[in-house]
């Protein structure tokens, strides 16, 4: 099956009957309808019904290179600085359906898995490694239009740099046996964001492996036998989008990854035991200039949306006239077009990879990915200093029904909008910024990549600052 619809995605997701657990209790009958997971379901699958809007064809799909079939744009392996600019657009329209909200949506996975296997020739000839899977999976993945989910973080027992588990039973998700059939993984794994409302979970080691039976990199579907997907609290409060207008939609849950002794048939890995590849394979492969590539263009387009409701908040209490407001709304303009910059300028000073394939300026977005994590809690801060006390008097839809009305639309009414839209306006901003929803967007956002702090060294020591102290150093030689 080519590009799917949004009906194939939510009939696929049912069929699987994965094996999840909220609130204490484990998903029966259909995911698509259990409240946590209704909202994100649709939203997901209205992205899928994306590609097949005839008007947007070129957009969101291109020809499979092996069948001919439109598949999503999302799995194109680019050979052309175009190539970057189609990828581009297709993520930003996407990520225009939901504002940017869904940090997981499908196009996230597919890039990774697409650089993962453009990327598959660094794996040849090492031990224990089987590029043929990486590529053979990813062509599956791209003509089945398969969603996919991923963790690479340990649980959080103890963080030091050095630390070895000394238990006997793993806590960590590692291979505690090899056999005919495939690998043998026991253990757990944070944080797989739309853990169980997805076809697959990919695994893969990030770096820092000391154990090498904890690096590993595979697919596997996610109704395995084994694998159970742990939920946070949800935080939809309702399915009114007048209440909750971004959490009834896009609320993406976490979820802890148990593996019970979980069988990765040897079709699906895609390495193991090789702490030297576990520890190299990401910084040396094309998956993260790609993949910061697909993250910056979505933020792009949130950081649109921020703007758009910082601008509504001041239009509706006519408070344009003090330059403080001014200033604060300049921060977010200053923050989008700097974000613009970076991911044109990415793609602008793109080169050819070892592999063949275009690979966009990875300096440029680990710029980007600094600034973001950094400027993004500065938004609902100006959010919440904009709207003051107005995002606590936010009346839910139930009340503006109620005879009570009259008084609100007296009392609550605003320089440019009546009091139901002023309210609207309000809880949009108060669901994005004060809401558990909007809580962890902001979280979400600070770590999205790691550590904000590792990633300025990271930064630091893979920046090339010869040429700046060389001409330093040739004017003091000067006369």
């Amino acid at each position: 099956m080519p590009a799917i619809t949004g009906n194939n995605y939510i009939k696929r997701i049912d069929q699987l009957k994965t094996s999840i657990w909220i609130d204490g209790a484990p998903v029966t009958g259909k995911i698509s309808e259990h409240p946590a997971f209704q909202g994100v379901m649709k939203s997901q699958a209205a992205l899928y019904d994306l590609q097949h809007n005839k008007s947007l064809k070129e957009v969101m799909t291109y020809q499979s290179p092996s069948t001919g079939d439109q598949v999503g744009m999302s799995y194109l392996q680019p050979k052309t600085k175009e190539d970057l600019t189609k990828r581009r657009a297709m993520i930003q329209q996407w990520a225009l359906s939901n504002n940017g909200m869904m940090g997981r949506s499908p196009d996230y996975m597919n890039t990774m898995l697409m650089a993962f296997a453009a990327s598959a020739d660094f794996l040849r000839g090492k031990e224990n490694c089987f590029p043929e899977n990486i590529v053979n999976f990813y062509e599956y993945a791209r003509e089945n239009d398969v969603s996919m989910t991923h963790t690479f973080i340990d649980p959080q027992v103890n963080r030091a740099k050095f630390y070895f588990e000394d238990t006997d039973e793993p806590i960590a998700a590692k291979v505690v046996e090899k056999n005919k059939e495939g690998i043998i993984v026991k253990g757990a794994r944070l944080l797989a964001t739309q853990g169980g409302i997805t076809d697959e979970i990919v695994l893969f080691s990030a770096g820092g492996i000391q154990d090498k039976a904890k690096g590993f990199a595979f697919s596997i579907p996610s109704n395995s036998k084994g694998l159970t997907f742990v939920c946070r609290d949800s935080f939809v409060e309702g399915d009114s989008s007048f209440n909750y207008p971004l959490s009834s939609r896009f609320e993406e849950m976490d979820t802890i990854v148990i593996f019970d002794n979980v069988l990765v048939p040897w079709e699906r890995v895609f390495y193991y035991d090789n702490t030297e590849v576990s520890n190299s394979f990401i910084d040396a492969s094309s998956v993260l200039p790609l993949t910061l590539h697909q993250t910056v263009s979505r933020q792009i387009i949130k950081t649109e949306f921020v703007l758009g409701i910082v601008q509504s908040i001041i239009d509706t209490i006519n408070i344009k006239e003090y330059q403080h407001v001014q200033e604060k709304a300049s921060e977010i303009i200053v923050a989008l077009e700097t974000l613009k910059a970076l991911v044109i300028k990415s793609e602008v000073e793109a080169k050819i990879d070892e592999w063949g394939f275009m690979q966009p300026d990875q300096t440029t977005l680990q710029i980007a990915i600094n600034f973001f994590p950094r400027v993004y809690p500065r938004f609902t801060e100006i959010i919440q200093l904009l709207g003051a006390s107005g995002l606590m008097a936010i009346p839910t839809e139930n009340t503006f029904k109620s005879i009570i009305r009259k008084d609100l639309d007296q009392y609550l009414q605003a320089k440019s909008r009546n009091a139901e839209d002023r309210v609207k306006i309000f809880r949009l901003a108060w669901d994005l910024t004060m809401s558990s929803f909007g809580t962890r967007e902001t979280l979400y956002e600070r770590f999205f990549f790691g550590d904000p702090i590792k990633l300025s060294s990271h930064l630091y020591f893979s920046y090339d600052k010869t040429p700046y102290v060389n001409r330093v150093n040739n004017f003091l030689q000067k006369e």
